[in-house]
């Protein structure tokens, strides 16, 4: 990736509704240019997507958790597709080291992360949990 897309990605990753004059602005380019770049970062699948994130206010007090997951080597495929059907998982990264995946989720009350904790522990082919509650988001990007 050349410097010039990865200070528009910077710019975008900070606020992706800031105008493309803006963005042409601080970038030092023609405002074409910027949507030309942007359009060929979406088309080429670098940029997949435009996202909202909501304060900790707006989620009206949702608990969110992290899950460390060691699996069956022989069905970590299937334990993702079991955590893909659970709403509450937002998210699940394969990872290297003790455990094979990380999962984020959110519930609104703590009955209710202790049910899916125990769903996931359940799921074909998981071998291992260890959850962590998030407390405070201290900065996205």
């Amino acid at each position: 990736m050349r410097d010039t897309d990865e200070r528009l990605i910077a710019l975008l990753r900070a606020n992706a509704r800031e105008p493309t004059a803006s963005l042409a602005r601080k970038l030092g380019l023609a405002r074409s240019t910027v949507q030309e770049k942007i359009a060929r970062l979406e088309r080429e699948g670098t940029i997949k997507g435009y996202t909202v994130r909501l304060s900790d206010e707006a989620t009206g007090g949702k608990l969110r958790a992290v899950v460390m997951i060691s699996t069956d080597p022989k069905r970590a495929d299937r334990v993702a597709i079991e955590l893909n059907k659970m709403p509450e998982v937002r998210s699940l990264a394969a990872v290297a080291g003790t455990f094979d995946l990380i999962a984020t989720v959110e519930t609104d009350t703590p009955a209710r992360i202790d049910q899916l904790l125990d769903r996931i522990g359940r799921a074909t082919g998981v071998a291992r949990t260890v959850s962590s509650i998030v407390l405070s988001e201290k900065f996205s990007r």
